[in-house]
């Protein structure tokens, strides 16, 4: 069972980050890509050529919840399917130019809102505690869960 220091502490973290991220979704252009596409499409950029039910197991879905967002991302060129090499009955899922150039322009413009927040609402030493904090969140990202652990030991 965690300390009540860990659920305290866990409880702030979840709420902080649903806030900024609430706050970085509500700036989103109107009429630019979504969140979940945006995740697709950050997916295929960081891990490369993906088939469908790779891309669902990484972005922690059913392959089916995909399927009409990928439809729209190849519709809007986004996206490319090709055979995959190895298995013909499969296809690889992978970025477009045109994709990864709409992907990097929104992580630009979100990039530069929250910049801008940072520098003027955290002062030079906050901002350095901000970052340092950055390294602790990647190593919780990375961490196994431990349900998966407890399940798996079962």
């Amino acid at each position: 069972m965690p300390r009540p220091d860990a659920i305290h502490t866990a409880v702030r973290l979840r709420g902080a980050v649903s806030a900024l991220m609430r706050r970085l979704r509500s700036e989103a252009a109107p009429d630019g890509p979504g969140t979940a596409k945006l995740s697709v499409l950050g997916q295929l950029y960081r891990l490369g050529p993906l088939t469908p039910t790779q891309l669902a197991g990484h972005e922690r879905v059913k392959p089916q919840t995909l399927t009409r967002l990928l439809s729209e991302l190849e519709a809007a060129g986004c996206l490319t399917r090709r055979p995959h090499e190895a298995d013909g009955r499969q296809t690889l899922l992978e970025l477009s130019p045109a994709g990864a150039e709409l992907l990097m322009a929104e992580v630009r413009r979100r990039e530069s809102s929250l910049a801008e927040a940072l520098q003027t609402q955290l002062t030079a030493a906050e901002r350095a505690q901000l970052l340092a904090a950055c390294e602790l969140l990647d190593r919780l990202a990375e961490a196994p869960s431990p349900s998966l652990q407890t399940a798996g030991a079962a």
